[in-house]
């Protein structure tokens, strides 16, 4: 299992997060050589250059939605109503560049763009989505989820140790908050109980949500409990305690992003 660093860091907006993780992204982003950029990452054999298509194509398809949201609900409706992609295709397909550098500026440039634009607009603004609407706070806590689970593919594809920092807390409360969304997304009866979960943070604070419950309980590691929730850990490969048939139901399929029903990686498949 990658041994986790910690790092003390004060409390930050979910805005102010997203673009503290999306420059350490960039600078690991930076050092990758030719070879590296086209290697394929434990993530469905995605590359260093999948992943950042992929990123470039969510925050193009986010500022839109900020700046345009009926445009985005036009485009949402053609997207839904047109065939689905060819089984496999990798994001390198949906963009027009192969030049690793080029593409990185195009995915910076526009983050940048949308980051300027959540901040210019009230937190509780409704955004659309993929799932349901959102606050603007929580719409950039959305961004920050995907680029912190996306940039672990990086760092599991480097083996390299990677530095976490209190800026994740906006990603564990997305996990606890799409608790009935887990079940509900695979059309399961969600458990009447909401698992009490505590965890200590990068900078070894204590986070808590729910009423304390010694029977239905989530206890451990913040870093690993968001691990478990972006499905780039098996929830097997960490060192959660997990009391209560809700809590073990829940993290056996936990899903905190929105989207299709997605099953977890097996156990071993993406700890070193």
């Amino acid at each position: 299992m990658a041994r986790t660093t910690h790092s003390a860091a004060p409390p930050l907006n979910e805005l102010e997060a997203l673009r503290q993780e999306a420059t350490q992204l960039r600078a690991l982003i930076q050092e990758l050589d030719d070879a590296t950029w086209w290697k394929p990452s434990p993530f469905k054999n995605w590359t260093p250059f999948d992943v950042i298509s992929h990123l470039h194509e969510s925050d193009s398809k986010g500022l839109i939605a900020v700046t345009n949201p009926d445009e985005y609900r036009r485009q949402r409706e053609i997207r839904r109503t047109s065939p689905p992609a060819p089984e496999g295709e990798l994001p390198r397909e949906r963009v027009a560049t192969r030049d690793s550098g080029a593409l990185l500026d195009l995915w910076w440039s526009t983050l940048d763009e949308l980051c300027d634009a959540l901040a210019q607009r009230n937190p509780d603004l409704k955004v659309p989505w993929a799932g349901p609407d959102m606050s603007v706070a929580r719409f950039a806590a959305a961004r920050l989820m995907e680029i912190w689970a996306h940039g672990q593919d990086i760092f599991d594809l480097l083996k390299k140790t990677r530095l976490h920092h209190d800026r994740i807390r906006p990603i564990a409360d997305l996990g606890v908050r799409t608790f009935r969304w887990t079940f509900a997304n695979r059309a399961l009866k969600c458990p009447e109980v909401r698992p009490h979960v505590s965890l200590i943070s990068p900078s070894g604070a204590r986070w808590s949500w729910n009423p304390p419950s010694a029977k239905d309980l989530i206890e451990g590691d913040a870093v690993e409990f968001c691990q478990v929730v972006t499905q780039v850990r098996n929830v097997g490969d960490t060192n959660l305690r997990i009391e209560g048939q809700a809590a073990h139901d829940w993290m056996s399929i936990a899903q905190c992003f929105a989207g299709v029903p997605r099953d977890p990686p097996g156990i071993g498949e993406r700890a070193w």
